[in-house]
């Protein structure tokens, strides 16, 4: 039986950071509450009925100083708090150097998860120790909510959104993964484990899970199928933008509009084609929304990001 912990463990580089600013608060409503609760008792004391006590209005003055202060003081507290909390937040979750990505799917009642070499799981997710992993989460039907207490993370997955999130793992072990957004009858159920593993461990178990192919092969055979290779090749009649090293790039739109081609960029584009127009193109390409599914837009953004300074195959 696991022993109740009143604070539980703390597994990810984020999670000592979040602790910090939780002990700041209670302590700060601490003395808040302390502090009030004496003046409460002092004043009930000081100004009971009978005592000899001085009584009557303050200056104006020194009310409007009294006001002015802790108003001050107060909002000044607030916004430091919210700096520390805000720059401590961004600037571990900025993706930076090499990550490993994972693309994980939610669903009623499950979630789902691809590694780069194309191995799955379902309701588990083995990461390595110390090392940066970036996830790209997506819902097939309603809202979830990916929750790791130990990591101090919870990120929204919303459908026809490609959420990230980016921590880095510091304690080996093995810890529970929440729905933290109700999604239906058997949201209680929907749960898993994340499993942190020492990188030779990881890439050991890495190794011997089925093969598959990955999601970047997945998505230039969907790529194909579905009949993007006649327009976005540089040998066919119609005209249509070139996808070898567009993720990441600057797009300039007929609109005057300038957009970074990121991984939301790609999903509305293809979902939405001419709400973003690329300049010197014209809005020919035709929407394929209800066409793929969110597997399928994972695996055509997972390919367009593969190609780099290569063409499309």
């Amino acid at each position: 039986m696991e022993a109740f912990r009143l604070w539980p463990v703390a597994a990810s580089e984020i999670a000592t950071r979040v602790d910090h600013i939780v002990v700041l608060l209670l302590i700060m409503s601490g003395a808040i509450l302390a502090l009030v609760l004496a003046l409460v008792i002092g004043f009930a004391i000081r100004y009971r009925r009978g005592s000899s006590a001085k009584r009557g209005k303050l200056p104006e003055l020194v009310r409007s100083e009294i006001e002015i202060g802790w108003t001050f003081a107060t909002l000044l507290l607030a916004l430091l708090i919210f700096f520390w909390a805000a720059s401590s937040e961004l600037g571990i979750s900025r993706p930076g150097g090499d990550m490993i990505e994972i693309h994980v799917v939610a669903k009623q009642w499950m979630w789902k998860a691809q590694h780069p070499n194309g191995a799955r799981e379902i309701d588990a997710l083995h990461v390595p120790l110390g090392e940066q992993v970036r996830l790209l989460m997506t819902a097939q039907d309603v809202i979830h909510s990916f929750y790791v207490p130990a990591f101090r993370l919870k990120q929204d997955v919303v459908p026809g959104r490609i959420a990230e999130l980016v921590f880095r793992p510091t304690r080996l072990g093995a810890f529970h993964l929440f729905c933290a957004e109700f999604c239906g009858t058997l949201h209680a159920r929907m749960g898993g484990v994340v499993t942190v593993m020492e990188p030779a461990d990881y890439a050991r178990w890495l190794a011997a899970q089925p093969e598959g192919d990955d999601l970047g092969r997945e998505g230039a055979a969907l790529f194909v199928s579905l009949g993007c290779a006649g327009c976005h090749l540089g040998s066919t009649a119609v005209r249509a933008p070139d996808l070898a090293g567009l993720y990441g790039r600057d797009v300039h739109l007929a609109d005057g509009r300038v957009v970074r081609a990121d991984e939301a960029y790609l999903r509305d584009s293809i979902l939405q084609p001419h709400r973003d127009v690329v300049a010197g193109y014209q809005p020919v390409m035709p929407s394929f929304a209800g066409l793929v599914g969110d597997d399928e837009l994972q695996r055509l953004v997972a390919y367009i990001r593969s190609l780099g300074a290569e063409k499309p195959r």
